[in-house]
């Protein structure tokens, strides 16, 4: 059984069921590269000042959506809006060029030039549209101190670091005070320390500026720190939108359990609902059948197909069988990470991961009883 959120879920999430809350609006949007449809009827609606993301893996349409919204590429269907004004309309055969957009993108190739200052990079778009002269020098200041630059000044570009280089180009993407802010991977070149900062500084720039921004990234730890939305994307459709928290706590399929995050996923059956959104799954392993009380997903009822996703968080491993219901397994594996200890637990031809606190011991051959965590426990669809 396969679900995928339909174009008015996905609008509906985004705004509330308030369409007019939306500042940018796609609307069935398609695009073919030959037979492959890249894009496939999707709709988003995102409201002004949020911050947006597009996750998935390579090829299922984030790159594409993004593109046909900066208008470097031309959909075969659909509409898209910003504010009032219409940026793609195929059934009008509206089509605005780039360039009349109003739109600062970042590229996972910054683009800066070498043969340019700090400054003069950044003014760039500026002096394009022939701004008064006054004014760029107060709007690449202005900029230049937002993105913490101020000790570059005068520098040629040759001279930045790989992440003032990105923030270089962030300063250029907002100097014009566009309506829309698009980023392409931008972190992606980055070391992973710098990255993890970079989150944290894009994200603050971007609320304090207040501008519209989507975000396109493969990487889920990106995804959860930034975004106000999120949206999982899979094969050109939308999987699922929601806010961070949601997302990780409430997929609604095994694609995106299996995505977000680190999962334990095991196929099952729905056995028994109990109201309020509970219920029971049945699971093998062990030579033995158990019952697991669960939150049911969307979409499921008694006597269905499913998979049960619980975080490595919410299994907890007792040396003592503990009350309620448990599974006994062998350990096979731990690794110490500081604050956990990441373990394996066999049960049946089933491997639990397990998060555990240090002060536990857990050892390697030893036989414990897992439980999991009922309120943390969800049946999703297969």
């Amino acid at each position: 059984m396969e679900r995928h959120m339909t174009n008015e879920d996905t609008s509906a999430n985004m705004s509330n069921g308030e369409s007019s809350a939306n500042y940018l609006e796609i609307e069935n949007l398609v695009k073919y590269f030959g037979d492959d449809r890249a894009v496939d009827g999707i709709s988003i609606g995102v409201p002004e000042g949020k911050f947006l993301t597009l996750l998935g893996p390579s090829g299922c349409g984030k790159t594409t959506t993004l593109m046909c919204i900066a208008g470097l590429h031309k959909p075969d269907a659909g509409e898209i809006r910003v504010g009032a004004r219409t940026f793609t309309s195929v059934k009008k055969k509206i089509l605005l060029a780039p360039e009349k957009r109003d739109i600062g993108m970042v590229f996972q190739s910054y683009a800066i030039w070498p043969h340019m200052t700090l400054e003069q990079n950044i003014s760039y778009p500026l002096e394009v549209r022939k701004t008064d002269p006054s004014e760029i020098d107060d709007r690449v200041n202005e900029v230049i101190r937002l993105v913490g630059l101020n000790d570059m000044v005068g520098k040629d570009a040759t001279q930045l670091s790989g992440g003032q280089q990105q923030r270089a180009a962030l300063a250029r993407a907002i100097v014009c005070r566009p309506s829309l802010l698009l980023f392409d991977e931008p972190l992606s070149n980055l070391d992973l320390k710098l990255r993890q900062r970079m989150r944290v500084e894009l994200k603050r720039i971007q609320h304090e500026v207040g501008i519209t921004s989507v975000y396109v990234t493969h990487d889920q730890a990106e995804a959860l720190v930034m975004s106000d939305e999120i949206i999982v994307m899979s094969k050109g459709r939308i999987e699922q939108t929601g806010g961070p928290h949601d997302i990780y706590a409430h997929p609604v399929s095994r694609y995106v359990s299996n995505f977000i995050g680190v999962a334990n996923l095991i196929e099952g059956r729905i056995v028994r609902e109990a109201g309020a959104g509970r219920g029971e799954i049945e699971v093998a392993g062990e030579g033995e059948r158990i019952l697991l009380p669960c939150l049911l997903g969307e979409g499921l009822s008694e006597g269905d197909e499913a998979v049960l996703s619980v975080r490595p968080e919410n299994v907890h491993a007792f040396r003592e069988k503990p009350e309620g219901p448990s599974m006994e397994g062998e350990v096979i594996q731990m690794v110490f990470l500081g604050n956990y200890l990441d373990c394996r637990v066999r049960w049946g031809e089933f491997e639990w991961k397990v998060q555990a606190h240090p002060r536990e011991r857990l050892r390697e051959g030893e036989r414990v009883h897992i439980r999991l965590d009922a309120d943390h426990t969800l049946a999703v669809l297969p």
